[in-house]
């Protein structure tokens, strides 16, 4: 059962905290089981620092296995497309367009979400359809608009790759199968963590972020942007309401599309249209445009909107500053093992490689063998 936040039992617990009268009538908590208990207490700080790289339990093996499938446009249908295309490791794992660009050119409905920390959101895709990043990442491969395969044909053409058979038998001691594929692409992208300046600081470097970063994570509080992006990725954790205050829809001014109603395409209950996934503020410097139609171009642009249709606040100038400041202190880095060694090469000594060809990491079909 899913649970629903009262708006009166949030507003008044944001109006003990910080002052701040937010509505959260469209907001729905975790659904039990797919992200952990609710607490029951408010922690010292809405905001929760990402844990180290070496506290997870990764196979290695697994992981430089599913960075060479997620990089790897054989993937597609017409092998020009990779999960990179969409997830850049360059533009803060998402993409710099407003919707996805699938085989054949083909526009898709929805702009791509960050790949990077996801595996602490309670659910995957902007309406929740996936309960984890296996089944996400099943989605896209075999979407005619998106990748355009079929795991009957990529199979196959997998076992054909020497250097994939060697790597399969490696790290799960079996043939290639679908569900292999899908966990070793879940298995990396769950090791795509970005510590960032911000989490320094909440370890206790108070000197890890500007002073006007600090301002800006006190103004976040106070205006109650962490009725929604709290927690370890300051958001993933929810579903809730795009135009809590005011009619988004409306005054956006553009014909309502499929994508638009959110949760509703999932459930078909009335109560969640245009209910999303709230997203990870984690990067989120890096990963314009912005909302789930791709429709704003800069981060002030939807600081301000966020405030206005989410808060029923208009922020001044000083504000939105010192607000960008602190979500500027949430771009981290990337791990080393995330990008393929020859991508890794190219970012480290970027001249060096500049005769090389552009795009490569993202759509690079290696030989056979």
């Amino acid at each position: 059962m899913r649970s629903v936040v009262n708006f009166q039992v949030i507003g008044f617990v944001i109006m003990v905290v910080s002052t701040a009268t937010i509505g959260c009538d469209g907001c729905k908590k975790r659904d039990v089981g797919t992200g952990g208990a609710v607490p029951t207490e408010e922690p010292s700080e809405p905001v929760e620092p990402l844990p180290e790289l070496s506290e997870l339990d990764l196979d290695m093996r697994k992981v430089v296995l599913g960075r060479r499938l997620y990089h790897d446009a054989r993937l597609s249908g017409d092998g020009t497309v990779s999960c990179a295309t969409c997830h850049s490791l360059d533009h803060g794992g998402a993409e710099p367009r407003a919707v996805s660009v699938g085989i054949g050119g083909q526009l898709g409905p929805i702009n791509s979400p960050t790949v990077l920390n996801s595996r602490y959101n309670f659910r995957q895709f902007w309406d929740g359809r996936a309960a984890d990043l296996r089944e996400q990442a099943a989605g896209p491969i075999e979407n005619p608009a998106e990748m355009g395969h079929s795991f009957v044909e990529l199979i196959p053409q997998l076992k054909e790759n020497s250097t994939y058979t060697t790597a399969f038998q490696e790290a799960y001691g079996s043939e290639i199968t679908k569900e292999l594929v899908l966990d070793a692409i879940a298995t990396y992208e769950e090791s795509l963590l970005t510590p960032s300046p911000f989490d320094a600081y909440l370890r206790g470097d108070k000197d890890a972020i500007s002073a006007e970063a600090k301002a800006g994570y006190a103004t976040f509080k106070e205006v109650g942007c962490t009725a929604c992006h709290s927690g370890m990725l300051l958001g993933g954790q929810m579903f809730q309401r795009l135009g809590v205050i005011k009619d988004y829809f409306k005054e956006r001014g553009t014909e309502i599309t499929p994508a638009d109603l959110g949760r509703y395409n999932v459930t078909q209950e009335d109560d969640d249209r245009h209910l999303f996934k709230v997203p990870t503020l984690r990067n989120v410097a890096l990963t314009s445009p912005y909302l789930h139609d791709g429709s704003v171009e800069t981060l002030e642009e939807a600081i301000r909107i966020m405030g206005t249709y989410q808060l029923g606040k208009d922020l001044d100038a000083s504000q939105v500053a010192h607000i960008k400041a602190f979500l500027e202190s949430l771009t981290g880095e990337l791990p080393p093992h995330a990008r393929e060694p020859e991508a890794a090469a190219a970012a480290a000594h970027p001249r060096e490689m500049r005769a090389r060809p552009a795009g490569r990491e993202q759509n690079s079909r290696p030989t056979k063998g």
